[in-house]
């Protein structure tokens, strides 16, 4: 497993930005883009360094899974493992107790710790709570068999938690050696008699001609979620994320946020990006091949210059109880799409049946009395 060193120099990092005039906690709002103070108003422009912050840097893989990275790329997080569903939530250090954000279960902190690649980039939340909450509850409004009352309490309940989710990107190139064979189909007709009719048949033939090529490809940014918070269906429900958007890491974008850890560790979220990476690179094969049908015998790829980073995407996200089970939605905080649970209300549902038995009835008798 490609893990940070466990005998890296790296320092806990706990960040705090009180307010200059009252001293409670600043966050980041996403509508003015700087930090601000629910207690006395005050507001704080992010330092002004942001503007002049270098490119986000990559990461050389092969250093990393080999642990040969400069112990400044790793540092320690004070995190908490949720019970139910094992994410790793970071909390402020005046927090002890709180809920998971991902599935509502009660959690106490602790003093565990988590080394992990430093964050290099993140994209700041964009859209406030209040957008984001509205957007979960139009979205549950247009589900018809959804129950009445989990609707109603998704709309009064409590606020939405702002999460930073950790993701991989991956860069490379790529060059493809293959064998296979390309297809061009030919049809002939002959003429066949059916229950003494004379009818024209057409068949369709194959001619498979065996061919070499090499393709290339060069790869930006393969994203790979590297948590296990949240089902991977409802994060890549929540895409395209613009990337171009992100900002070279600073931990004031997360002054009023929670942020996960992650859980899919360098060597995994790897794995995940070949899987992707060779796709795309056998349909590149395939039109390379031409034809009319393609046959994929075997591909060679050679990977040069591979690159990642850790970063941070925004996601408001809910976690309601009710009735015994625990319903989940998630708003992109770039643009405010809208997944989670689909929930079904029985009753609605037998009584769509019933309307149907009743207007099918209707049907059968109207059509009855007409003949």
């Amino acid at each position: 497993m490609a893990f940070p060193r466990e005998d890296a120099q790296a320092v806990l990092e706990e960040h705090r930005f009180p307010c200059d005039k009252c001293g409670a906690d600043l966050r980041f709002d996403p509508e003015r883009n700087l930090l601000t103070c629910d207690h006395c108003g005050n507001q704080q422009p992010i330092d002004d360094q942001i503007t002049t912050a270098p490119v986000i840097r990559e990461l050389d893989l092969q250093s990393a899974l080999a642990q040969h990275l400069p112990d400044t790329e790793v540092e320690v997080a004070r995190v908490v493992t949720c019970p139910n569903c094992a994410a790793l939530i970071e909390f402020d250090g005046d927090t002890h107790a709180d809920e998971c954000p991902f599935c509502a279960t009660p959690v106490v902190t602790d003093t565990g710790t988590h080394r992990r690649y430093k964050p290099k980039g993140v994209a700041p939340f964009e859209i406030r709570e209040r957008d984001a909450h509205k957007a979960m509850t139009d979205w549950l409004g247009r589900l018809w068999f959804a129950p009445n009352g989990l609707r109603a309490y998704a709309r009064k309940g409590r606020k939405m938690t702002g999460v930073y989710v950790p993701y991989w990107t991956f860069d490379a190139n790529t060059r493809t050696s293959y064998h296979g064979q390309r297809g061009t189909v030919h049809e002939s007709v002959r003429t066949v008699t059916v229950n003494g009719e004379r009818r024209q048949k057409r068949t369709q033939h194959v001619k498979w001609q065996a061919v070499t090529g090499r393709v290339a490809r060069l790869f930006d940014d393969v994203l790979v979620l590297a948590s296990r918070g949240l089902p991977k269906a409802y994060t890549d429900a929540l895409e395209p994320w613009d990337l171009s958007r992100l900002e070279p890491y600073r931990p004031e974008y997360l002054a009023g946020f929670q942020a996960e850890g992650y859980t899919v560790d360098l060597e995994q979220g790897f794995s995940e990006a070949r899987d992707y990476m060779n796709r795309i690179i056998q349909r590149d094969v395939k039109f390379d091949i031409g034809g009319d049908r393609q046959r994929v015998t075997s591909m060679d790829t050679k990977l040069s210059d591979v690159t990642f980073k850790h970063i941070l995407l925004p996601v408001w996200l809910a976690a309601y109880k009710y009735r015994g089970k625990t319903y989940r939605f998630v708003v992109n905080g770039q643009n405010g799409k809208v997944q989670g649970e689909r929930p079904y209300s029985a009753w609605k549902i037998a009584f769509a049946v019933v309307l149907g038995l009743i207007a099918a009835a209707i049907i059968g008798y109207l059509s009855a009395q007409s003949q």
